[in-house]
């Protein structure tokens, strides 16, 4: 046989590599969630889901007990994560290596829970009084753990609402006229480096601010006496005299949007005028700043206004924020701009395979599966913290002068801002 020219006939034809480098194919061992190995070295770290383990209560009574409680919760969260919203993936998953390492990794040879054992999981045994109790506080406990590691000297805390769909004739399920949907309406609350702190499962056709008490009065008694400089934002659903006067009380400096009303139009009235000349080919942007005193408010408190002219545009887009902080009104506005980060973690948590689906008919269980959704979503932020990584910080524009009393979540532009004005 000829070979081609410079092709040597002795031999077989071998390929030097990297011998330090494995290529091996095993059809049973297969995984396309390896990435999760490296949350669970995190897990370890900080020993997240070893303190859900000693908080959550095992509610069976049997002794042959295949998994231990904290490797179904590890199961439950991971899997999460790793985007499988619910638990239909479980049987698929019990065999996956990723997942049999994440669960026991004393026992990778031992498939992980199945289906209908982690259905009786999240279902039963996580919805009990108790342990959905403690799910509701886990997400808190988890950043207190990082805090102690890199401890902080500031909080701002994001409310915001969002929509969860459903499909069904689930409890609590009802159509919302704003969000055009049969769903749930949950409450949240990130920090400023968009951990989620707290979240509640509510009725689908309750106010964006319902049950805002029982959410933001346990954060506050946690942050009590652990930052020096406290803030609260958020917007017009949450422009409550209550909400203010407990704020106030605490000590934190919060920024809240104000609905627009004829009397505070009226107080702005110059800035109202359209220009007189040729309209700018740029965006021209005004503020201004007054005390208020609302008929509901036992007290005048300042709002700042701001007021943009937009090219092509007839009316400008106007926006009230009323505040206790005593900065100038610009950086009052910049402040609050940046609560655009809790709407985008929102909204990527909605947009995004690892939103969870509330299919059970139960709310507690949905209540469950909402927890375990916030929870999951925590070692996704918890590398990210200041010192480790930057993240992106997102403005939400004002409304037009004729929208500026309404909440319209889904349509504010962001544009990037760079940086977090300080306290």
């Amino acid at each position: 046989m000829e070979h081609p020219a410079g092709e040597s006939d002795e031999g077989s034809l071998r390929v030097d590599f990297d011998r330090r480098l494995h290529l091996e194919f095993h059809g049973s061992r297969i995984t396309s969630d390896a990435g999760l190995l490296a949350y669970r070295e995190l897990d370890d770290a900080l020993g997240l889901t070893d303190l859900a383990g000693g908080v959550l209560s095992d509610g069976r009574r049997g002794k042959n007990t295949r998994h231990l409680l904290t490797g179904l919760f590890r199961q439950s969260v991971f899997g999460r994560l790793a985007g499988y919203e619910d638990v239909n993936d479980a049987d698929r998953l019990a065999h996956d290596p990723a997942m049999r390492a994440i669960v026991d990794r004393g026992g990778l040879d031992r498939a992980a829970a199945s289906t209908s054992q982690m259905g009786r999981f999240e279902t039963a045994w996580l919805s009990s009084e108790t342990n959905l109790a403690a799910l509701v506080d886990l997400s808190g406990a988890w950043i207190d753990r990082v805090h102690e590691r890199k401890p902080e000297s500031t909080i701002v805390l994001d409310m915001d609402s969002s929509v969860s769909e459903t499909h069904g004739a689930q409890e609590g399920t009802a159509y919302n006229g704003h969000f055009a949907c049969m769903c749930c309406h949950p409450l949240f609350v990130f920090n400023q480096f968009g951990d989620l702190e707290r979240c509640a499962l509510r009725p689908g056709n309750v106010h964006s601010a319902d049950g805002w008490k029982d959410v933001l009065e346990p954060l506050i008694a946690r942050y009590r006496n652990q930052m020096k400089r406290r803030y609260f934002r958020g917007d017009a659903a949450f422009a409550n005299p209550e909400v203010y006067e407990l704020l106030e009380a605490e000590g934190y400096k919060y920024a809240i949007r104000l609905p627009a009303n004829s009397v505070l139009q009226e107080l702005i009235g110059w800035l109202l005028k359209r220009p007189v000349g040729r309209p700018p080919h740029e965006v021209r942007r005004y503020h201004a700043s007054f005390n208020y005193h609302a008929g509901s408010w036992t007290k005048p408190r300042r709002v700042v206004a701001k007021v943009e002219w937009h090219p092509d545009e007839l009316y400008p887009r106007v926006g009230f924020i009323v505040t206790n902080m005593s900065r100038p009104a610009e950086r009052v506005v910049m402040f609050y701009n940046h609560r655009g980060t809790a709407e985008q973690h929102i909204k990527e948590g909605k947009s995004a395979v690892a939103w969870t689906r509330l299919s059970c008919h139960s709310f507690k269980a949905n209540a469950v599966r909402l927890q375990l959704h916030g929870i999951g979503l925590q070692p996704r932020q918890l590398p990210a913290h200041p010192g480790v990584a930057r993240r992106d910080r997102k403005v939400v524009h004002d409304h037009a002068a004729g929208q500026a009393g309404e909440d319209r979540r889904e349509d504010r532009p962001p544009q990037p801002i760079h940086h977090l004005p300080d306290g």
